[in-house]
């Protein structure tokens, strides 16, 4: 059990000398590795122009974690770093935090539930958190509220802008909007880069089993492409955003139209590529003479659901590219005309960048200066 040690929070001020932060990795997945990339590239700069000091102090997957590992050995993912054990988080945590004096963050680039379980003791402890994994914003209501509590009673900042987006700024738009006094009428958006994808392309000249075998192909898809077609992604960014509005959402609540047939929901993924055909006909009836398709979430009056609808070609979403997240905030200052947020909604460079700004942003609470490039 890892045991909660507040490490010591400072207040922000004039940096004399470099702040020290050291950071702990929690998978070095294609997020992470991207991740890794960054911050090699970036710490000289930042180092020389914001004395700001990275030290990547430790990184862990599922099985594994390296310790001390501020060494080219860890940084090319070679075995070989300077000490190497079983993964255990809460020894991980204790040594990401362990330097008295110098500020912790911990980077979860994961998608586990048993990671984001650790949240609230780490927050506890003054460590800090970055991350783009859904789980903590989406899973049971409790423990967020205990993530929260803890963050709020540390000072200990947590910050989560991969979860929606990718490298997008959408949480910290909802988040200024409401900071700023503005309040929320409705969310609508097309959160998933693969759905995107699919339904840009959709338009009945090829059947749609045809595109969600291209994407599989191309990577676009999930390993098991039913975990993109059933939605529940989706609705997962469409949680993380109901509670950062202040609505107590669960998945729960979300009423999901999955795109994958009842009996084709369960067994290898092997065989639910054989039997995609299956999907043809019931996607090809969804479409309507002057319609497009898309994937749609949408919040409105507490009420939160995620299936396809079909759109007027007008519509902002029916002009969204390739694998495009676009998502409106309408407010009570944006009311005529919503405000919209659009750009690449997945991929592993853009989502590691979130989590990068996201650690800038502990660092510019505690005093360092954006950097001038």
């Amino acid at each position: 059990m890892f045991t909660a040690q507040a490490l010591p929070l400072s207040a922000p001020r004039a940096l004399a000398e470099p702040l020290v932060i050291d950071v702990g990795l929690v998978g070095p997945g294609k997020v992470g590795s991207a991740l890794l990339g960054q911050l090699r590239q970036a710490m000289p700069r930042l180092l020389r122009d914001c004395r700001l000091q990275l030290r990547l102090r430790a990184v862990s997957d599922s099985r594994h974690m390296w310790l001390d590992c501020d060494d080219d050995a860890l940084n090319g993912r070679v075995h070989g770093a300077q000490t190497w054990r079983p993964a255990a988080l809460d020894d991980f945590a204790a040594y990401v935090g362990g330097r008295g004096g110098h500020v912790a963050v911990i980077a979860d680039c994961s998608a586990s539930d048993g990671v984001a379980d650790r949240y609230a003791d780490w927050l506890a402890a003054g460590i800090h958190i970055v991350t783009p994994n859904k789980r903590a914003g989406s899973g049971p209501l409790e423990r967020w509220r205990r993530i929260v509590g803890a963050s709020h009673a540390s000072g200990a900042r947590l910050h989560y802008e991969g979860t929606v987006g990718a490298g997008l700024p959408v949480v910290q738009t909802l988040r200024d909007l409401l900071d700023t006094g503005d309040e929320l009428v409705a969310i609508e958006g097309m959160l998933s880069g693969t759905l995107a994808w699919l339904f840009n392309r959709f338009d009945g000249s090829q059947p749609f089993s045809t595109l969600v075998r291209e994407a599989h192909a191309l990577g676009y898809t999930e390993p098991d492409p039913r975990d993109d077609l059933s939605g529940m992604d989706v609705a997962r960014k469409l949680v993380i955003l109901a509670r950062e509005a202040g609505l107590p959402l669960s998945l729960g609540d979300v009423a999901v139209e999955s795109l994958v047939p009842a009996e084709l929901a369960g067994g290898p993924v092997a065989d639910f590529m054989e039997q995609l055909d299956r999907l043809d006909a019931p996607m090809a009836a969804r479409l309507r003479d002057g319609g497009v398709l898309r994937h749609v979430a949408r919040l409105e009056n507490g009420r939160a659901t995620v299936g396809l609808r079909v759109l007027d070609p007008a519509h902002a979403f029916a002009h969204a590219r390739l694998s495009d997240n676009v998502i409106r905030f309408a407010t009570r200052r944006y009311c005529d005309n919503a405000l919209v947020v659009q750009g690449p909604g997945a991929g592993p460079d853009v989502t590691a960048a979130a989590v990068f700004t996201d650690l800038l942003r502990v660092a510019g609470a505690l005093g360092v200066k954006r950097c001038a490039c």
